[in-house]
């Protein structure tokens, strides 16, 4: 079981394809059948990832005022 803990707004063709990377690599580098490998993406919203003492809209937010 891969898990892999990403901020939302990625669209969907590049999830797929990070899971196809990602079980294809898992299945070149330990050898295991295709059908064993699970994939799983969990998306957080950039409101509840933390980044030192703030979250990550708090980061966004800033740059967009600084534009």
């Amino acid at each position: 079981i891969i898990t892999v803990n990403m901020l939302t707004g990625r669209d969907q063709a590049k999830k797929s394809a990070l899971i196809r990377e990602l079980a294809d690599t898992t299945v070149r580098v330990l050898g295991v059948p295709l059908a064993s490998v699970r994939v799983i993406l969990t998306e957080v919203p950039p409101e509840h990832w933390g980044i030192g003492n703030e979250t990550k809209a708090d980061q966004i937010a800033r740059a967009k005022e600084g534009q």
